[in-house]
């Protein structure tokens, strides 16, 4: 194993966008650093009836998300229909509504845990921490078939699924303005109401209860195929080159921009707010440190990429092409750093004020002040 080596960069400088060194760093991966969605949620001290039917007040009074967009965003064109939520939460709970455009519902899969995204449906996804691992998924078809996984890493570090793993507060809720599995009529949408608990998304000893103000990853997504009518069914249409299914549609809340929703990075964020919904509007506040989290990613993804093109990880940044990071000193203080050997690495960011950010080659991202 090589010595491990410690390469330092000084004095970041804190600019919009991707200006704060060369274009050229960021070249390629471009699309992994484009904005993401933001949300405040707002308590409601009122019961909510999970049936669906967002009709009590404290739904009226929550704002709608920005619609959904394509996976890819800018790569692909605009949804074909139009999907979007909106949340509430208490002092148990995060309610999710959402919204689903569609003139054709259908849903066959019946018993929990069947891969409902091998139909239509609707997921939402959250990391609590924000830390990119140990996050939760809830998927609900047409037919409120649920489908929840908890993740202990993403696929692309080595992640394997716990299918086993039950939401056993859970609750969940579909209406339609249409009818089910009926392609003789045109339908106009589908609607999910769901109670998540957070004592379901509780992992070791520590139960994860939002506080005033913390941020949590989180993300949507809605599956939709193409299909045509054999027989009085839906059927996914074929690609009559190959006999297979022609590729879904994922149309989501915070575009990742690739055809992959586990980057939990990549997701949006979701601020809770003590005040009760319909109060005055409170802004959503960046977390500490969030303008600075694009430094250490950027590092990881060309290491990626450098041990797929060389079987190991780069021992600096010059290997990375990424002396601008060293290059560009001026503007905040800041102290960046990499250990690294053929087959591990960390990389980290020291603020001014202590904060120090992290990642390392399995994606687990740190936030820690001193």
């Amino acid at each position: 194993m090589k010595k491990l080596k410690k390469i330092f960069a000084c004095l970041l400088l804190v600019l919009p966008g991707l200006s704060a060194i060369s274009q050229e760093s960021w070249a390629g991966l471009e699309h992994l650093f484009t904005p993401v969605e933001q949300y405040v949620v707002y308590r409601t001290e009122a019961p909510l009836q999970i049936d669906g039917i967002a009709d009590e007040p404290a739904w009226k009074q929550s704002s709608w998300s920005a619609d959904f967009r394509d996976i890819e965003d800018d790569k692909k064109p605009q949804p074909l229909f139009r999907t979007r939520v909106k949340m509430l939460w208490d002092e148990d709970n995060l309610y999710v509504y959402a919204e689903l455009e569609e003139p054709h519902i259908w849903a066959y899969y019946t018993d929990h845990d069947q891969i409902v995204y091998h139909e239509n449906d609707f997921e939402v996804f959250v990391d609590p921490d924000g830390d990119g691992y140990n996050y939760f998924e809830f998927e609900v078809n047409a037919q409120n078939t649920l489908f929840d996984l908890f993740l202990p890493m993403p696929y692309r570090n080595g992640g394997i699924p716990l299918l086993s793993w039950d939401a056993h507060g859970f609750e969940s809720a579909v209406s339609l303005v249409g009818t089910l599995n009926d392609p003789s009529d045109a339908d106009e949408l589908w609607a999910v109401e769901m109670k998540v608990p957070f004592s379901d998304m509780q992992t070791g000893m520590n139960r994860q209860v939002p506080k005033e103000g913390e941020t949590w990853k989180i993300n949507f997504s809605r599956v939709h195929w193409q299909t045509g009518v054999v027989d009085g069914t839906y059927r996914k249409k074929k690609d009559p080159a190959t006999g297979r299914d022609l590729p879904e549609y994922n149309w989501v809340w915070s575009p990742p921009g690739l055809i992959n929703m586990h980057y939990p990075e990549r997701w949006g964020m979701l601020q809770f707010s003590a005040e009760r919904v319909g109060s005055t509007p409170v802004a959503f506040c960046m977390p500490a440190g969030g303008q600075f989290r694009k430094y250490v990613w950027l590092v990881y993804y060309r290491q990626q990429k450098y041990k797929a093109d060389h079987g190991r990880f780069a021992s600096g940044f010059e290997e990375l092409d990424l002396e601008g990071l060293v290059n560009e000193i001026e503007g905040q203080s800041c102290n960046l750093s990499m250990l690294a050997t053929d087959f591990q690495f960390t990389v980290q960011l020291i603020m001014p004020d202590g904060l120090e950010l992290s990642v390392n080659e399995a994606g687990l991202f740190r936030k820690k002040q001193k």
